[in-house]
């Protein structure tokens, strides 16, 4: 008879929380990424269009596109500091959802412990019973001549 397990299907259960937890974890770290690009992105942008007004400015331009740029700017900003106000709670969700997967890792680990250390208990009597064998078979043939 093989190796059988008696918590197995707790261990495939275990290990399906592990992996659900895990996914959802890389989930939100993908989105923190996405943010962070984003805000990037945004500061690049008015970097640049503080830069083109400051050009701008060193020339005459007319109030209007002054008074559109300084507007482009100040959106950008807002939606920089939305960004940044996203972040904050993505943060927070990412780090309770390592939480989450740590837990869930621990039980699964202490299962697969658990099965580690009894497939070694049954490789151990397996390999015992068959040097027993072993060992009476070469008494049985010993008696014998």
């Amino acid at each position: 008879m093989g190796f059988r397990f008696a918590l197995a299907a707790v261990l495939r259960v275990r290990e399906s929380i592990e992996k659900h937890e895990e996914i959802r974890l890389e989930s939100i770290q993908l989105e923190v990424a996405r943010v962070r690009r984003a805000i990037d992105e945004l500061a690049a942008q008015i970097e640049d269009k503080v830069k083109a007004l400051q050009t701008e400015m060193q020339r005459s331009i007319p109030s209007e596109l002054m008074q559109l740029t300084l507007s482009e700017i100040d959106t950008a900003t807002a939606r920089k500091q939305d960004l940044f106000n996203t972040l904050a709670a993505l943060q927070q969700k990412q780090k309770e959802q390592l939480k989450k997967y740590s837990a869930a890792h621990r039980a699964r680990q202490i299962l697969s412990d658990m099965r580690a250390q009894k497939l070694t208990e049954y490789n151990q009597r397996q390999e015992r019973t068959q040097q027993k064998l072993l060992d009476d078979i070469f008494t049985a043939r010993r008696q014998h001549h």
